[in-house]
């Protein structure tokens, strides 16, 4: 393929889809009568809204959910509104926190800094949902237009599409209702603290009513130097229809970021230099150097560059929700949506595994890094992302054959187009930022000048950092983003057909069955050299097919409880993260193969023909149960998770799909009211993952027997260990208590235990007599386990004003809650103290 493929015929296949809704439903408008409100359990819901109030929600958005979830059979955690509001959440990833068996892993240069939800062992990026629309532009998303926010659990493939592997996330927007209200609150607090939000609820007429929400937000680090946050966002909406059967919303977001980011805390040791009997290693702390010096890190110690770092993303979404409600309790809705999302940044990466925290030692004993510095290294991007995405679902209920069927079929039509470029100091050349990546050792006095190199305990974000030419010249240079010939291109056109229901057989068994047929193509370009003229691109593409399921059997001793078993798959086509991921399946762009010890190239179009799917299956036995007049909400669940081709690299050095992993768990889960006093919102996951088989790592040496150069393959030293980012155990709960009508007192506690980034083998393989000789001794990279607690208080005034308090880490816990594969660790804010203005009238 020579030429970018162009996007004209799927805009016109979008737009076409788009206008099947409303021609369908329109001759019926007329003969509709009005939809009342629908009360579940303790929450009243009016199309999408959710009030507030409850702990508890009975039903997700999603018509894909055909019963409430006492009667579904997998694993759902829906955060409510109240919930968002009581821990003073001011993003995903802290809304997240209140979830159990939900970590978030760290960026870096391939894997993109924003949202890295890990559900049950298995990356959930590319898996994150707005109003049931796949969202997988790379962003850190707020939470000031977000209504709930829901988390499925399991292989999910049947609900989104490809991917979800562990599970998919669901925001619920803020859209119209037909109440009037506004609500506006302040908020200062510790380290500058700053947030303002606004919603705005006006009904116009009986027909229409408008929506705004608004936010700004500014703030520093507890417990971290230099580091800012600031952000603004606005998402109005409008729909016609505000009480008939027929409806038409159209919504605008809008969320515009400017930080200086975390550059996390370097490892202590790695590979290279790990004393022996090492077998894990922190970020570093308090340590002795390998030449003896004691080194204490300060707590906010930040190895970027206040002159240099920068991180900026726009999101902007428009979308227009159409749907019509049928005499005889049938519903078709179709949802048409562009989204647009770019980031720019440049990001200190501290020390890139060069082993200069505890220092080097060579093979003849003599160090040469002293220890206590850290190379500043330069991670860049330029990315965006956009899709046009139109979805029609058809839901309701209706008999069959003697049957009760509540069903919901869904179409759906996704155009999504990526690039992603870097930022250099000359865009002409491509010249990569001068950071000192050519010089050795990576700390010389030439780069501890240049302030490319800082020490461990008194890093200084000020240092007068200045980009050069080049490492070794002294000609002055900028940071411009890369041209756009450079940057890679990606494309993915998906088309997808669902059918799920929910049989009712008798008042104590129910069968749920699902179903999703995915037509999947993607295409990749790698970006050309900046000094290429007269050159065009070429691309790689390959088209899948994706087949999944999900089935599962409920049996009901009573109305509220309910005993399940069920099983769901999914599947992870190569490409599918819009290389807006941590990618484990991308598209080739080079490589070869090994007989012997002859390497024999391969073109990008070899390797991505030789890809495949890579499939995973989830099972699952649980209960649940509504307890105290259905206002708490309890689940318990049992489940195992196997992808038994995981891409991996071959015995012949070629891309193999014989990777196996395993996760087994249980999961109890508490949602709702005790008393009506008493809310409480949280649960406890036991995970045991391991990576059965992690394939095999090649090894190039001169055999140290016959002198011969060779080429080897031996399993990979991932076999056998955890997963990345999946802790054994997890637990969250928050609770709150009316103490009086107008005075509310709560807190929380979250418990994660130790969390694994990755492993590496202490040592290099060597080869002798033609038998890969692997070191014995191995580390891995990890966080420890913590508690972290907060507390939050609130008075009401009146009936319109209310003040309210939060503690987040109340005992100002030292901990860090992301671990990155090699080379750092995220640390944690410090205490935060929040005190908020909430006013509704």
């Amino acid at each position: 393929m020579s030429s970018k493929p162009s996007p004209s015929a799927a805009r016109r296949t979008f737009l076409a889809l788009s206008c099947i809704a409303p021609a369908f439903a329109g001759a019926a408008h007329a003969q509709q009568a009005e939809t009342p409100e629908r009360s579940l359990g303790g929450v009243t819901v009016t199309d999408t809204v959710i009030e507030e109030g409850s702990y508890k929600v009975d039903k997700p958005s999603s018509p894909k959910f055909t019963a409430p979830l006492v009667n579904t059979p997998r694993s759902v955690t829906v955060v409510p509104a109240q919930v968002i509001k009581d821990t003073a959440s001011a993003s995903l990833v802290e809304a997240l926190r209140t979830v159990p068996g939900v970590t978030f892993g760290a960026g870096e240069g391939g894997n993109p800094l924003g949202d890295r939800p890990f559900i049950r062992g298995f990356d959930s990026q590319a898996s994150t949902y707005l109003d049931g629309v796949r969202d997988i532009g790379a962003q850190s998303r707020e939470i000031f237009a977000v209504e709930q926010i829901e988390v499925v659990k399991g292989s999910d493939s049947a609900m989104g599409g490809r991917g979800s592997a562990g599970g998919s996330i669901n925001l619920v927007s803020k859209m119209p209702t037909g109440e009037r209200f506004a609500a506006a609150s302040g908020a200062i607090g510790t380290d500058d603290y700053k947030r303002a939000t606004l919603d705005v609820n006006q009904p116009l007429n009986d027909l229409v009513g408008v929506r705004v929400a608004a936010m700004w937000h500014d703030q520093d680090i507890a417990g971290r130097d230099a580091l800012f946050s600031k952000r603004w966002g606005v998402a109005p909406s409008v729909k016609i229809g505000l009480d008939g059967p027929t409806s038409l919303t159209i919504g605008y977001y809008h969320l515009h970021t400017n930080e200086l980011p975390d550059s996390g805390i370097p490892y202590l040791y790695t590979g290279t230099n790990a004393p022996a009997g090492v077998t894990e290693t922190s970020p570093a702390r308090h340590f002795t150097t390998i030449s003896g010096v004691e080194v204490n890190r300060p707590r906010d110690a930040f190895y970027g560059l206040k002159d240099r770092d920068f991180r900026k993303t726009d999101v902007d979404n428009l979308t227009a929700r159409f749907q019509h409600e049928f005499d005889g309790g049938v519903t078709i809705r179709n949802t048409s949506r562009y989204g647009h999302s770019t980031q720019g940044y440049v990001w200190t990466q501290p020390d890139d595994q060069q082993g200069n925290v505890y220092g080097v030692r060579n093979a003849a004993g003599v160090i040469t890094a002293p220890g206590n510095q850290v190379w500043r290294r330069a991670n860049t991007r330029y990315s965006f992302a956009e899709g046009l995405i139109n979805q029609t679902d058809l839901f309701g209920e209706k008999t069959f054959l003697g049957l009760k069927h509540n069903f919901a079929a869904s179409l759906e039509f996704a155009w999504e187009n990526a690039a992603n470029g870097t930022y250099v100091s000359d865009a002409a050349t491509g010249t990569a930022i001068s950071t000192g990546s050519t010089v050795s050792p990576r700390c010389s006095a030439t780069n501890i000048n240049r302030f490319n190199c800082t020490s461990v305990d008194n890093p200084n974000p000020n240092d007068p950092w200045v980009s050069y030419a080049a490492d070794g010249s002294d000609t002055l240079a900028g940071i411009e983003r890369s041209q756009p010939k450079t940057w890679t291109l990606t494309q993915i056109e998906s088309y997808g057909a669902s059918l799920f229901d929910t049989i009712t057989i008798s008042d104590s068994l129910l069968l749920n069955l699902g179903g999703r047929y995915d037509h999947y193509k993607v295409e990749v370009s790698p970006g050309l050299a900046a000094t290429s003229t007269n050159v065009s691109r070429t691309w790689v593409s390959r088209t899948d097919d994706l087949w999944n399921y999900q089935a599962g059997l409920v049996f009901k001793p009573t109305p509220e409880t309910s005993l399940y078993v069920s099983t769901s798959s999914s599947a992870t086509p190569p490409g599918s993260f819009l290389a807006q991921g941590s990618e484990g399946n991308a598209l080739g762009t080079s490589g070869s193969t090994v007989n012997g010890v002859v390497l024999t190239p391969l073109t990008a179009q070899q390797l991505t023909d030789q890809l495949k799917i890579e499939k995973t299956k989830s099972y699952e036995v649980g209960a649940k149960a509504n307890l105290f007049n259905e206002s708490l909400s309890l689940s318990l669940a049992a489940f195992q998770t196997d992808t038994k081709n995981a891409r991996t690299t071959g015995p012949n050095n070629t891309v193999e799909f014989i990777g196996e992993r395993r996760i087994r768990g249980i999961e109890f889960g508490f949602n709702g009211n005790i008393t009506p006093e008493w809310s409480v919102f949280g649960g406890y996951t036991y995970m045991d993952a391991k990576i059965r088989d992690g394939g095999f790592t090649a090894t190039t040496a001169v055999d140290s027997v016959t002198g011969v150069s060779r080429t080897l393959l031996a399993p990979s030293v991932n076999t056998g260990k955890p997963f990345p980012n999946t802790p054994k155990h997890s637990f969250t709960a928050f609770t709150n208590y009316n103490v009086t009508d107008r005075f509310t007192v709560g807190g929380g506690a979250i418990y994660m235990s130790k969390v694994y980034g990755g492993f590496q083998e202490v040592g290099a393989r060597t080869i002798r007599n033609g038998v890969v000789v692997i070191p014995s001794q191995v580390i891995g990279r990890m966080v420890p386990s913590y508690w972290r607690f907060d507390a939050n208080a609130s008075f009401k005034l009146n009936d319109a004003v209310q003040i309210q308090a939060n503690v987040q880490n109340v005992a100002n816990k030292l901990y860090y809650d992301k671990a990155f594969t090699a080379h750092y660790a995220n640390q944690a804010a410090g205490r935060t103290a929040i005190l908020t203005v909430n006013v509704k009238y």
